[in-house]
């Protein structure tokens, strides 16, 4: 896998968020036809990847949590959901 550019990397990045928001909205279809845009794996990753990193500073730098804290945190929620059943 090569490096990416940082300007490729924000551009997944957004396009990454735009995903989210069609998801978020309800557009399923919008939403698979932006993943289907990313070149390949390795730029959808890194695009996801930045923009999870983006988005928690931006909560780290809201609620004075490091970002060790706020991971944590994270985890344990992740870890709470996986083990709910599914809702029927």
């Amino acid at each position: 896998m090569t490096t990416a550019d940082p300007a490729s990397a924000f551009i997944a990045a957004q396009r990454a968020a735009g995903v989210i928001a069609a998801k978020h909205r309800g557009d399923l279809d919008g939403a698979e036809q932006l993943l289907a845009t990313f070149p390949d794996e390795a730029t959808r990753t890194r695009g996801f990847m930045l923009l999870a990193q983006l988005a928690l500073t931006l909560i780290s730098t809201q609620t004075g949590q490091t970002m060790d804290d706020l991971v944590q945190e994270l985890t344990l929620h992740i870890a709470a959901a996986t083990e709910r059943p599914p809702a029927s």
